[in-house]
């Protein structure tokens, strides 16, 4: 039979019935892989990734398949960002403030002290300029990034004795997640870098005296109020950290245009899922922290209040010294500075409100 008049004369359904359909048809799915940091007990953290791998499947048709990989699985929890750099894996999804010890700017794309609530940091992310500064800074790490969930405001850990004043900071052995690290430093106290999996142990037997991972929900699930009898807050290293998507920018570019689109829906329906899980769950896990007798307190206002100098002190040297943070920085604390004026009027004074009436 001549090709052809096939072509011409059959059209499409003739086409297909004498199994010649057009090469879309015979196109293999793609699939990578996904690392990371997060242990598979987290449905929340760890969870994130997962959703985010279903809704890329859904979007595709099942064409486009990404596996995903708990910490430890295909590399180190710390290792992912070396993983996506160097094309092991195709993806991963990570706190970004974690390789601080790269370059300090990887902070910015999740959480400093003192730095912008969860709402804020979406903000600057997509309206403003967030998103388009730390792209330009993760090209350096062959890393093209997507927001990828955020836990909101945390809460400020676990401590094996109490805390009433500064003094109970220094030489104190603090798991704190990245870049925080560095103002517990400031303070006198030991910051240590640990994965999530590794937390309990290392509290039950006193090798650390304290511990923050993220809030009530996960904290819970985690164990730590078993070792650790009081629960401190607020967490003002992490108002609102941003975990991210970070994807090997040969892979990502090897993309279609559909297929660029659906990691851009998918990872933005994880980001707004992520939190909306913390939201819903944090408050039951509370109360049922404190009906077992942990005790909630607040920080001591000396405490804030060094942390908050250390923290404006250690931006402005770095800004002295990276450039890297320099120029974003600078552009994330004016936009910090705006949103916390329009916030004083609104959502914080509605929210001291609600918070003073019986409900």
């Amino acid at each position: 039979m001549d090709r052809r008049s096939v072509l011409k004369n059959a059209g499409i359904a003739g086409v297909i019935s004498a199994g010649m359909a057009p090469a879309v048809h015979a196109q293999e799915a793609i699939r990578w892989r996904l690392a990371s940091s997060f242990p598979k007990s987290l449905d929340t953290i760890y969870g994130s990734a997962e959703t985010f791998a279903k809704k890329v499947n859904e979007l595709s048709g099942g064409k486009f398949v990404i596996s995903t990989h708990a910490a430890g699985e295909l590399m180190p929890p710390f290792g992912v960002v070396d993983g996506v750099q160097n094309g092991t894996v195709e993806m991963a999804h990570t706190a970004p403030y974690y390789f601080f010890g790269k370059d300090e700017t990887f902070a910015l794309g999740c959480a400093v002290p003192f730095g912008l609530n969860s709402r804020q940091t979406t903000s600057w992310m997509f309206q403003g300029n967030g998103l388009k500064l730390m792209r330009e800074f993760y090209k350096q790490y062959n890393i093209v990034n997507f927001p990828g969930g955020n836990t909101g405001s945390q809460m400020g850990g676990w401590f094996r004795k109490e805390v009433k004043s500064l003094a109970d900071i220094k030489g104190l052995k603090f798991r704190v997640g990245g870049f925080a690290g560095k103002v517990i430093e400031r303070m006198g106290g030991v910051p240590q870098n640990m994965p999530g999996g590794e937390i309990y142990q290392a509290l039950e037997k006193g090798t650390i005296d304290a511990a923050e991972w993220i809030g009530p929900y996960d904290d819970q699930k985690l164990g730590f109020n078993k070792v650790a009898p009081f629960y401190y807050y607020p967490g003002f290293w992490e108002g609102g950290p941003e975990l991210d998507f970070f994807i090997n920018e040969k892979a990502y570019n090897s993309l279609s245009a559909v297929n660029k689109s659906i990691i851009e829906c998918a990872s933005a329906f994880a980001h707004v899922d992520c939190q909306a899980k913390y939201d819903a769950r944090n408050p039951g896990a509370l109360m049922q922290l404190v009906a077992s007798k942990t005790k909630v307190l607040p920080f001591p206002k000396d405490v804030m209040d060094t942390a908050f100098k250390e923290s404006m002190a250690l931006y402005d040297e770095l800004s002295a010294k990276n450039p890297n943070w320099k120029k974003v920085y600078a552009d994330y604390s004016a936009f910090r500075k705006q949103q916390n004026l329009w916030f004083r009027f609104s959502e914080a004074s509605f929210d001291r409100y609600m918070q003073s009436v019986k409900l």
